[in-house]
């Protein structure tokens, strides 16, 4: 049966009369309960939005009970935040309202694999981290990889994607059904029960509708995902560059020779810096591009020279190699870190991660012009990016007793976004819309887009309790 906690006291001390019908013991709910509260804080990491805990947290074990607590929810008009493991970083799992949240950790089971199909279907208490360790022995993996161990189904509500899109897509490429459970407790699969074709023109495409939309329209249960072979070989290479330009330029050069590269980031003179003492590591202190490589024996020689010789056309140095696993995991390792790093560049201070998204073309410029605007508003805010697919990320650090710098922040954060808009590109690539971003949406998406968005969640979830204040602003009267 679920388990449910319930609170006098929504601060967060534990208040008195805390009761838990549990099977894990009050110390373990009170800790996940922390937990939750920690993840809502850390998305807030400018302290721009105070943390907002729930009312009441569920711990259901099955799509039954997920429907049943849904109506009781639904009859008694009590708003409902789905959480998974809490790895978001735009506040989706802040309870703005009070209300329930669902922590769905208990649901952990891989169900489905159908390994000469390449699919696999889980609950949404599987992490991306666990599904890659179950499939250890069968030769395939699931690579979308956001950098956190994050559940996959939480993946899949915020249209995640991380280091591996530019070769294998994002989550929306990835993702074949989902079961979902509707804010008044009905389970719908968005293609068809059981079904998980390669492809599909039946009907509106449900499934990409809930894929990105951050619980506000249901709960995911179950995901079925597409799955890879492993591939015979991976090599990963750093190469160091005179510039900002000369990067990014090279990185739009391989992509249009048709290198099917598998990883290629960018991270800046600061950001390299701070790895560098972060993960002891010794790159040059220059424009960097971190890079991988997957196939077969011979066709990574070709996709390797002919990344070579057009990195060193653009002044890149020789390739540094990281051959065998373990080197290559200590690289990758010092890349997803990078958020650690940044923090350790100003100890006590707090950071916050933009993430824009443009077109290619466009790449070269948007990077240039935002390491002009740090630098010109002495702002800390190292530079790594997806650039392979557009994307990349300041880590602003910040000091959190500083009102001028946190409004200064504020403001270049605002003209980022902007920027990414002039030219053509989104304000969020890959951490979603959640609080911070919604007055960008509107001018993203436009009135009529934005409409239409409305009408979508005003017929699937008519009361507005399903994880409510995110994406969508609330009406005006």
């Amino acid at each position: 049966e679920a388990i449910i906690l319930t609170y006098e006291s929504y601060r967060l001390q534990p208040p008195e009369n805390l009761w838990a019908h549990s099977t894990i013991g009050m110390a373990n709910s009170w800790a996940l309960f922390r937990g939750i509260s920690a993840a809502v804080s850390e998305s807030f990491a400018l302290l721009l939005f105070r943390c907002c805990p729930p009312d009441v947290v569920l711990f259901p074990h099955c799509v039954e009970e997920v429907s049943a607590l849904a109506k009781v929810c639904h009859n008694h008009r009590l708003p409902i935040i789905p959480f998974g493991t809490g790895t978001g970083l735009e506040g989706g799992v802040g309870a703005v309202e009070g209300g329930v949240c669902f922590s769905l950790r208990n649901m952990d089971q891989v169900l489905d694999l159908h390994q000469e199909d390449f699919d696999v279907t889980v609950e949404p208490g599987v992490t991306r981290k666990a599904l890659n360790a179950y499939l250890r022995d069968t030769g395939l993996w699931f690579p979308v990889d956001p950098g956190a161990d994050a559940s996959l189904c939480g993946m899949a509500a915020t249209s995640a994607s991380g280091t591996n899109a530019v070769r294998y897509g994002t989550m929306r490429e990835n993702v074949l059904n989902l079961e979902v459970v509707l804010a008044d407790g009905t389970i719908i699969h968005t293609a068809g029960k059981g079904r998980r074709p390669r492809k599909t023109s039946a009907g509106y495409n449900l499934t990409n509708l809930i894929v990105g939309s951050e619980g506000t329209l249901g709960i995911i249960t179950k995901t079925t995902l597409r799955l890879y072979g492993i591939p015979e070989a991976m090599v990963s290479a750093v190469c160091s560059f005179p510039s900002v330009q000369a990067a990014v330029d090279s990185t739009v050069q391989i992509l249009q020779a048709g290198v099917p590269i598998a990883r290629i980031e960018f991270l800046d003179d600061v950001m390299i810096d701070a790895c560098n003492r972060f993960s002891s590591l010794s790159y040059p202190v220059t424009p960097t591009l971190f890079l991988e490589f997957h196939g077969s024996e011979r066709s990574l020689e070709e996709q390797v020279n002919t990344t070579e010789d057009i990195t060193q056309s653009n002044g890149g140095s020789d390739f540094q190699w990281a051959r065998d696993t373990e080197t290559r995991n200590r690289l990758w390792k010092a890349r997803h870190d990078a958020w650690y790093a940044a923090l350790a560049l100003r100890p006590g201070c707090k950071a916050y991660a933009t993430d824009v998204c443009v077109p290619l073309s466009r790449l070269p410029q948007i990077i240039v012009e935002t390491k002009e605007d740090l630098i010109e508003n002495r702002l800390t805010g190292p530079i790594a990016g997806h650039v392979g697919d557009g994307n990349f990320h300041c880590l602003m650090v910040v000091d959190p007793s500083d009102p001028e710098e946190q409004h200064r922040v504020h403001l270049f954060t605002e003209r980022l976004a902007r920027r990414a808009l002039a030219m053509d590109g989104t304000c969020t690539g890959e951490h979603g819309v959640g609080l911070g971003k919604r007055a960008l949406l509107r001018e993203e998406m436009g009135h009529m887009a934005i409409q239409v968005m409305q009408s979508l969640k005003d017929a699937l979830d008519p009361k507005n309790l399903m994880n409510p204040g995110k994406i969508l602003q609330p009406r005006e009267l």
